[in-house]
């Protein structure tokens, strides 16, 4: 399930349980310490990865020339 913004783990726990799941928030909040760490991780590798793909690490630089009396 991907929610594009935080919810609190009561609020997980009540959409869990309109899936069919029941535990408890404190089931979520273990769940959060126990592998939050491991995907925030994933996620971090998984950018780099696409910026080392896409941009091949090469900056381009723009000259600009301003003028002012």
């Amino acid at each position: 399930m991907h929610v594009p913004f935080p919810l609190p783990f009561r609020n997980v726990e009540d959409l869990l349980h309109e899936c069919g799941i029941d535990i408890s928030h404190e089931t979520v909040r273990f769940w959060w310490n126990r592998f939050g760490p491991l995907f925030a991780a994933e996620i971090r590798r998984k950018r780099v990865q696409q910026l080392c793909a896409h941009s091949n690490w090469q900056w381009h630089l723009d000259e600009v020339f301003v003028k002012i009396n």
